[in-house]
């Protein structure tokens, strides 16, 4: 991506289901739980690197003892920060392997050796990021029970909604947040369950340390659950842990971001990615599952799992964008659909630089386009083996040794022309010394472009705001002097924002949108502009199930080609020479490479949930007011 988008977090969680002596005989260490939870959140540390938690829950501990741990730490760093205090704990005795290896001593002992553990890795979004932003949340309590643990890759619309629900239960919330509410909303209806069971087990004669038991062996976590997310609107996996050891991870109804989940006899872990579980437990593909919509995995404390629904699943939307950029490309479903990506836009490159391979060199930038770059290639080279079949084939007369040579030797001229040299961080405050100093980030490899002869066409994986290729790229790349510049977008122009955790809320922020809004003013319809504005104004008071996406009306009166046309002219810098040209990927081809990830509410406006029209209404109306915040807490 030409610019950097901060995005959804990443969750892991552990629980092992045998003894800790198990993992010591087998293994030969009592830390193995541990170990897994360090390489599954390093294994994902793409999807968090403004901060990090782990916590850890004992199993079957004597009253008085302490059974729940939690460190956090922010940072790019965070989760070898945080495994490194942690194996400080064992610093002491890793020198006396006789207690080392005494898994019933580290349990009594040292903090952070339990059989339940939890991970997480955060990207902060608009400037909230410090230590108590960093999840997991913890929520105590002296009955073992009523603890719960919980962190999660999450948005909600309604907040507001949810935040009056807590306060007409009696809570007083510290924070407007939606972890917050989460937290207090699953924590009630814990305390609820704990409160009917107590009760229940009172009135059949038992003692009270004998009802803590049975509420631990009886809670409904599944009921818990279905009470507390009946009026969620968002996206969400959440993964949680009670004092006692019962576990789970809940994803929500229309399956907006993503849960893989794996189990045998030994353990049970759940992560954000596929390759993680894969990677950390060496096992196949098939053997990774996900987590259905509306559902949750529930691991209780005996060990038994099941996958039980709490919310009524809606139609599958599952983000795309995880598919075009955010998740790891080493999931084999997700390289498979970002070459198909690339592949599906070979007739619009073609027909751009009009079927002329001999002057066109093909490339990509930046690094995490290069899997739908290969896609690409192969669909060029797919052409040109049908084009020499062809003209070989048919032809009448008997073609020359020369022309034979020229049609056989026909390949497309594949090169690595910009490369990233560093992440430049400069003392330099001044936004135009800071701005030339950025124009330096890539380098070019020079002399493969022949001057004002060749095409280049340059694969990206999306463009948002279209800055860096504004400020940097094109400057770059128009210094080898070719004749014309194709940048190709191998998701569809991106002209809503997300509500759901990803961190594109603001509509003044998308290239898209200021193409659109300056062909509207161009063409003497800014009309349209106010009349949006007074229709998202009349809407902010309607229930969520009535409101509907406003800001359609922004570009309907124009083609994809004509708002591609004038992004072209809006992300082309003052001096360039060459022509600039873009191509984005269309709707129906992402449908075609990702046809099981639908959610298509960046390109199409088409949000799963009702809140998600009202954040888009409520972002218009900022940029209208000139608000420069987001459309929701």
């Amino acid at each position: 991506m030409s610019e950097s988008i901060k995005h959804e977090c990443g969750i892991a969680l552990i629980r092992l289901l045998k003894p800790l002596s198990f993992y010591q005989q087998k293994y030969g260490t009592a830390l193995y739980g541990l170990n897994k939870l360090y390489l599954l959140m390093e294994k994902q540390h793409n999807r968090g690197q403004d901060g990090a938690g782990i916590a850890t829950i004992k199993l079957d501990v004597s009253p008085g003892n302490r059974y729940i741990s939690r460190y956090r730490a922010m940072g790019s760093n965070a989760v070898s920060e945080i495994f490194e205090y942690v194996q400080r704990k064992f610093a002491g005795v890793q020198d006396n392997p006789e207690l080392f290896e005494d898994t019933e001593w580290l349990k009594e002992n040292i903090s952070f050796t339990g059989e339940v553990l939890m991970g997480h890795l955060r990207y902060g979004t608009h400037g909230k990021n410090s230590i108590e932003n960093c999840h997991p949340f913890l929520r105590q309590n002296n009955w073992m029970s009523r603890n719960l643990v919980i962190a999660g890759n999450f948005n909600m619309t309604n907040v507001d909604e949810l935040l009056q629900q807590l306060f007409e239960l009696g809570q007083h919330p510290k924070e407007k947040a939606d972890t917050v509410t989460v937290l207090e909303k699953i924590g009630h209806f814990l305390d609820a369950e704990n409160q009917n069971l107590f009760d229940n087990f009172k009135a059949e004669g038992f003692g009270n340390a004998e009802i803590s038991r049975l509420i631990s062996d009886n809670i409904d976590v599944a009921k818990i659950l279905r009470r507390s997310a009946k009026t969620w609107d968002g996206g969400y996996t959440i993964e949680g842990i009670f004092g006692h050891g019962d576990a789970f991870v809940m994803r929500d109804p229309s399956g907006i971001r993503p849960a893989y989940y794996y189990y045998d006899d030994e353990i049970a872990v759940v992560t954000s990615e596929r390759p993680a579980i894969q990677t950390a437990f060496n096992v196949p593909f098939s053997s990774v599952k996900e987590i259905r919509p509306g559902y949750a995995l529930i691991i209780k404390k005996n060990g038994t799992i099941s996958e039980e629904q709490f919310r009524e699943p809606e139609e599958q939307k599952s983000c795309s964008f995880e598919r075009i950029y955010f998740s790891r490309g080493s999931d084999a479903a997700i390289y498979r659909e970002r070459k198909h990506l690339g592949r599906l836009l070979c007739p619009q490159i073609l027909e751009t630089v009009g079927y002329d391979f001999k002057n066109t060199v093909f490339s990509f930038i930046p690094n995490t386009a290069e899997v739908a770059f290969y896609g690409m290639v192969e669909g060029l080279h797919k052409y040109i083996k049908q084009l020499q079949k062809d003209t070989l084939l048919n032809r009448d007369d008997k073609i020359s040794d020369a022309e034979l040579d020229e049609m056989l030797s026909l390949a497309p001229r594949v090169e690595k022309i910009a490369i990233k040299d560093v992440k430049l961080r400069t003392f330099i405050t001044q936004d135009a010394d800071r701005q030339d100093m950025v124009s330096h980030i890539y380098d070019t490899t020079y002399g493969l472009v022949k001057a004002g002869e060749d095409n280049l066409v340059v694969i990206d994986d999306s463009i948002v705001r279209g800055t860096t290729l504004r400020q940097s790229i094109l400057k770059i790349l128009d210094r080898l002097n070719p004749r014309k510049i194709i940048i190709v977008s191998s998701a569809p122009q991106i002209r809503y924002p997300d509500c759901y955790g990803i961190d594109m809320s603001r509509m003044g922020e998308f290239v898209a949108f200021e193409a659109a809004i300056s062909l509207l003013k161009e063409s003497d319809r800014e009309h349209i502009i106010w009349e949006t504005y007074e229709k998202c104004k009349a809407s902010i008071e309607l229930d969520n199930e009535k409101a509907e996406n406003y800001i359609k009306a922004i570009y309907e009166p124009f083609s994809d080609d004509e708002i591609s046309d004038k992004i072209a002219q809006i992300i082309s810098p003052k001096g360039i020479h060459a022509e600039v040209k873009v191509i984005y990927q269309t709707l129906d081809n992402l449908h075609i490479a990702c046809p099981a990830h639908l959610g298509d509410w960046y390109f199409s406006g088409n949000y799963p949930t009702p809140g998600g029209n009202k954040v888009v209404n409520r972002a218009f109306m900022n940029w209208v007011e000139g608000k420069n915040q987001r459309a929701y807490v």
